[in-house]
């Protein structure tokens, strides 16, 4: 692995997103990537979305929203989705975007980021965890609420 960089999601770069790889069971955890894409046609003002490349090969996407108005304290600053291609899960490339992130949060004057997901076998808790985030609390549809202070 080569050192890895984010660069903004672009026409050179939506086809490889839309193609990321999953391990076998998590697509249920998983709305498709169009979804998050339309997330930046919604809220261009706040709406933060970065592909991973390895080289220039597309290994992973992030997307998040930062918006100080929100009127939910956990939809702030919120780490939407994060995809790895199944390949390249293991390496890094999530904890690289998950830490960029983080940046972008401290730079943009927040102190915390937050994470919601659907607990369950296979699902994003045990990565969301090691990389630094903890159960905060749980949303109306039982998601968890997931933070990380910095």
């Amino acid at each position: 692995m080569t050192e890895l960089r984010l660069v903004e999601l672009s026409a050179a770069t939506i086809v490889a997103v839309n193609n990321l790889s999953l391990k076998p069971g998590q697509e249920q955890y998983l709305a498709p990537v169009s979804y998050g894409i339309a997330a930046t046609v919604m809220n261009p003002q706040t709406s933060w979305q970065r592909v991973v490349l390895d080289d220039e090969e597309v290994v992973g996407f992030v997307s998040a929203n930062f918006d100080p108005d929100a009127p939910e304290e956990h939809f702030r600053s919120v780490l939407w989705r994060i995809n790895v291609d199944a390949d390249d899960q293991g390496r890094g490339v999530g904890r690289f975007a998950v830490q960029s992130l983080i940046s972008e949060a401290r730079t943009r004057g927040f102190g915390h980021l937050n994470v919601i997901y659907e607990a369950g076998t296979g699902g994003p808790e045990a990565f969301f965890q090691r990389v630094g985030f903890t159960p905060v609390g749980e949303t109306e549809y039982a998601e968890v609420i997931a933070e990380i202070r910095f």
